[in-house]
């Protein structure tokens, strides 16, 4: 980085911009900033910059709504070998702000691939860079943390102290209010699954969960309809008494984007399901709620967890598991003791091997349970996949 402009200048080391593409500037909110190229749509685009470790699942990555509002950088240097299909989605749309790769695949290669990574991002407007030196700004994310950032391209170039001075205006993420901006804003049903893979016919199905949105995967109730749940997939403004109309027998809160300290009305809607005792799971954002439902704090990590690699361990079975994370927040929880909330007695069941982040919780005189990655493996690995039969017996035991 040279002293005189804060920028990283291209080295041997770098991977050289590729022809055609117009320029592009990343500028982070600290002033440094690294020059490539424009990879997916021109323009400009703010965020908070954050790493991802998988070197697989790039599309699961885009389109998963926990990604809203943030720069996604990837660490993997070849990022586009397979193209963009119609099949991955997790959701409707890219939710990124932005993405940035050191070296995107020239030409894809894969038999569902409908067109190209770079294609897929402008025409659905994500503003990328490519030709970066991703390794050194993850090692500075690393050491800085998560901050604001900002890529320009095309004709977006202002004068380097004038994108310096938009990016520090950018919003923050702590504070952040996002859950509602990705979230449906209308009930739909995924039905279950029967032993062929055919939907079952409405009253046919094993069990019934209510599943708040908050940002929902597509992957996650598919998980459960394999399982012969049917899904009614809910606003994250239903009330507790919508929420009682469905007569479920489990509620699921799923992951989501933000900051955890604003969504107050998803706390006080766990708290009610708590207090009627129905079996209830949270993923990823549903564990922070859990979390802040029985009075634990939540606190904003100095970069995150997020990838395909992360080791956890199961600690009511000791087990080590390889999962998928993505996440920004943790819940501040003791791990060393079990503590007295107003419904019974709570423990951290999972633990982060790498920090020691508290990765889930469960309570032992409810049926209620979370964890803070993500077990329906989109994209891999499968190690969790266990969670969701937790899910089903927890329910089939209240039940019985």
């Amino acid at each position: 980085m040279t002293a005189a402009t804060g920028t990283t200048p291209w080295s041997p080391g770098a991977t050289a911009p590729r022809g055609g593409e117009p320029p592009a500037v990343l500028v982070l909110e600290d002033g440094r900033t690294f020059h490539g190229r424009a990879y997916g749509a021109t323009g400009e685009t703010f965020g908070e910059a954050v790493f991802s470790t998988g070197m697989t699942g790039y599309q699961e990555t885009l389109t998963d709504p926990s990604y809203h509002r943030q720069v996604v950088v990837m660490t993997a240097p070849h990022i586009g070998n397979t193209g963009a299909n119609d099949e991955d989605p997790e959701s409707a749309r890219i939710w990124v702000a932005g993405y940035v790769v050191r070296d995107p695949a020239r030409r894809h290669s894969n038999w569902r691939a409908r067109r190209s990574l770079g294609e897929e991002l402008a025409a659905q407007g994500v503003v990328g860079i490519s030709g970066v030196d991703t390794r050194a700004l993850t090692r500075h994310l690393r050491e800085r943390g998560a901050m604001r950032v900002g890529i320009f391209s095309g004709n977006a170039l202002p004068e380097q102290a004038a994108m310096l001075d938009r990016v520090r205006s950018a919003a923050e993420m702590t504070g952040a209010d996002l859950y509602d901006e990705v979230a449906t804003d209308r009930p739909y049903t995924v039905p279950a699954l029967g032993p062929d893979g055919a939907p079952l016919p409405p009253g046919q199905a094993r069990l019934t969960v209510a599943a708040v949105d908050l940002g929902i995967k597509g992957m996650t109730p598919h998980r459960m309809a394999e399982r012969g749940i049917e899904v009614h997939v809910v606003p994250p403004t239903t009330t507790a008494d919508e929420l009682f109309a469905l007569a479920p027998d489990g509620v699921f809160f799923s992951n989501g984007p933000g900051d955890p300290a604003t969504a107050d009305h998803p706390v006080a809607l766990m708290r009610a399901v708590l207090e009627r005792g129905i079996p209830l799971f949270g993923i990823c954002f549903g564990n922070q709620i859990l979390g802040r439902a029985l009075g634990f704090g939540t606190f904003k990590l100095k970069y995150g967890h997020r990838g395909i690699n992360q080791p956890v361990q199961d600690r009511t079975t000791g087990k080590v598991e390889v999962t998928a994370h993505n996440h920004g927040f943790a819940v501040d929880a003791p791990l060393d003791r079990v503590s007295d909330t107003p419904y019974g007695r709570a423990e951290v069941s999972h633990v982060c091997l790498n920090d020691q982040v508290v990765e889930g919780l469960r309570l032992l005189d409810r049926p209620a349970f979370s964890v803070q990655y993500h077990p329906e493996a989109a994209a891999g690995p499968h190690d969790a996949a266990y969670l969701f039969d937790r899910f089903t017996s927890l329910m089939e035991d209240q039940r019985a």
